[in-house]
């Protein structure tokens, strides 16, 4: 018989809590929320009433609606006011010994069949269910952070979980308005375990230096669609939270990749917890203010001012496929005279007829003007001959990526072009030092990474080797700007920022995939609804192409010899098997007849 509820505690008014009950008042629930003194329910109140003004400004709650669900909460300082609830869910900190002595006083307190639910994003729900006389009933219930606009919920059952039990969490989940997903009990379940490696590993590269804190952020933002970059969203997590989620993962998995950077531990002491401290990463306005201020570490401008930039009039682009055929399109939409050489005359003309039928659908769609797409063509030459580049101020090599092809193209470069000409490299994953030292002038060497469509992407990378020049940095900078691009700076290394962050979490999304703790549509929906990210990993991987995924893991792997980045079998049996992704029709979903 499937149960009903009428009325649920929650027990803790944090940020959690407090919008855990509002959603269950929300869908017509009464809510009991308990609380350790009257202090803190009068601090989970306000966050309840800025989340409802919030809805409410934004249209998505009437001031009627809200009056009704501040009536349906009725607050307490003693779980004995629970006798009457058909569920509970627990919501107090992340720690094992307060969470197992709430469990243990309910399990006294609520009828027999009463559910016991845990909100815990990454201890244990099997210790927490052992400390009750109901291991059965009890099961995890992560909701996400704020509780509620984020749709997912991960139904998290144990070893002894009763089946009846789980159905019916499920069912009610379903009913406020969530979007479900169970789960076995394991730290980190699907979202966090994916998640926090990802973030510890930005923070690592924080920590190292490698690269400041807004480009890392930029680059997630602007190169992979994700609403907030890593370091932010930290803040936003609170970095004591972050710090005690790596670390119950790593107590369980031991993977590297879990293991907090010291960095967290150290901002941790000096007080440093994020957007409700008033400082972390970045900092803020107040204590709870979104509103990031200038600090110490706040970038003036993005061209140094104390380097002379090079003149850019003229760009010779080698290759005439996707990559490259984008990149002229936008140099010369931004009125540089570019040539693009192409191995043969048939090439170079299927190229500038691709731009030239990319700038018509920009006419149509209002983007451009025709004046503007005429004057765009006839910046643009073709040719088949590296001589011609004799002149141009900037070369951006844009062929396949094979070390040996590119080193050729720079060694001839070399040879051809003027003395001060910026040789750049559009490589994603290959060391740029490689190409640099095929010339004489390595110091005129740089990586110039742009995304796929570039007419669209608005991200590049600037990677500079130990021997790029500051001001061919800063020319690079320089013309990004005026491409209407957002750089980002980085040293080169494998992935550079964007593909070192997003292949080991789509790694260990396989990973996970492959110990069948969850079905690839889960975690898809996990990461989507749960974080809201554009893609979820599968999909995303099948779009990229397994194959071209799997070598810049190997890449990843062999550059920083970490076990969390050696790539998962699953992907290197599937690449063997020719199931490469939407390109061939299969991958890890199939796409024939869709």
């Amino acid at each position: 018989m499937t149960r009903e509820f009428r009325t649920v505690g929650v027990v803790g008014m944090g940020t959690m809590g407090a919008g855990i009950a509002e959603v269950f008042a929300r869908n017509g629930l009464r809510v009991i929320v308990a609380e350790v003194d009257e202090d803190a329910i009068a601090r989970g109140r306000a966050h309840v009433e800025t989340s409802t003004r919030r809805a409410i400004e934004r249209g998505k709650l009437t001031d009627e609606a809200a009056a009704e669900l501040f009536d349906r909460i009725t607050t307490t300082t003693s779980l004995a006011d629970f006798t009457d609830v058909d569920l509970v869910v627990e919501a107090v900190p992340e720690n094992l010994e307060l969470k197992a002595s709430v469990f243990a006083e309910l399990d006294k307190v609520v009828r027999p069949d009463v559910i016991l639910a845990s909100n815990t994003s990454s201890l244990s729900v099997t210790e927490l269910s052992v400390r009750t006389g109901r291991p059965g009933k009890v099961i995890g219930m992560h909701f996400f952070n704020p509780a509620p606009v984020l749709k997912l919920v991960e139904v998290v059952r144990t070893v002894v979980t009763e089946p009846d039990v789980v159905d019916d969490l499920h069912r009610f989940a379903e009913s406020v308005g969530k979007v479900p997903v169970v789960i076995g009990d394991r730290a980190g379940f699907i979202a966090n375990a994916l998640l926090f490696g990802y973030l510890n590993h930005a923070a690592r590269m924080y920590e190292s230096r490698y690269a400041s804190r807004e480009d890392l952020d930029a680059a997630m933002r602007y190169g992979c669609g994700y609403p907030m970059g890593p370091l932010a969203l930290l803040d936003l997590i609170g970095l004591d939270t972050a710090y005690e989620i790596l670390d119950t993962m790593y107590r369980q998995s031991r993977n590297q990749m879990h293991a907090p950077t010291p960095m967290l531990k150290q901002m941790i002491t000096a007080g440093l917890l994020g957007r409700k401290s008033g400082r972390g990463f970045y900092t803020y306005e107040s204590p709870h203010s979104s509103k990031i201020v200038p600090d110490a570490e706040t970038p003036t401008g993005t061209v140094p001012e104390n380097v002379a930039v090079r003149e850019v009039a003229r760009v010779g682009v080698v290759g005439t496929g996707t990559m490259a055929s984008g990149i002229v399109e936008v140099l010369a939409k931004a009125g540089l005279d570019v040539i693009v050489r192409g191995r043969s005359g048939s090439k170079v003309e299927a190229s500038i007829a691709g731009i030239r039928k990319s700038l018509d659908k920009a006419v149509v769609r209002g983007r451009i003007s025709e004046e503007d797409r005429d004057a765009a063509l006839g910046r643009i030459t073709g040719t088949t001959r590296l001589e011609d580049f004799a002149d141009v101020d900037l070369v951006i090599e844009a062929v396949a990526e094979e070390l040996d092809v590119k080193r050729a193209v720079f060694a001839a470069l070399d040879e051809i072009c003027k003395p001060g000409a910026i040789l750049a490299t559009t490589t994603s994953s290959l060391p740029v030092v490689e190409c640099a030292a095929a010339t004489s002038r390595p110091s005129d060497v740089i990586g110039l990474h742009f995304f796929n469509p570039a007419p669209v992407m608005k991200l590049v990378e600037i990677v500079s080797t130990i021997t790029t020049a500051p001001d061919v940095a800063a020319t690079a900078l320089a013309l990004c700007e005026r491409l209407g691009k957002v750089p980002v700076s980085c040293r080169d290394r494998a992935g550079f920022i964007v593909n070192a962050l997003l292949f080991p979490y789509l790694n260990d999304a396989v990973k996970m995939l492959e110990a069948h703790y969850a079905t690839a549509d889960d975690i898809d929906a996990a990461m989507k609804t749960g974080c809201a990210l554009p893609m979820g990993p599968f999909e995303l991987l099948d779009v990229v192409g397994l194959d071209v995924s799997l070598a810049i893991e190997r890449s990843l792997y062999q550059e920083f010899r970490q076990s969390g980045f050696a790539p998962a079998p699953l992907l290197e049996h599937l690449v063997t098997a020719g199931r490469l992704g939407r390109k061939v029709g299969h991958g890890f979903r199939d796409y024939n007849g869709r």
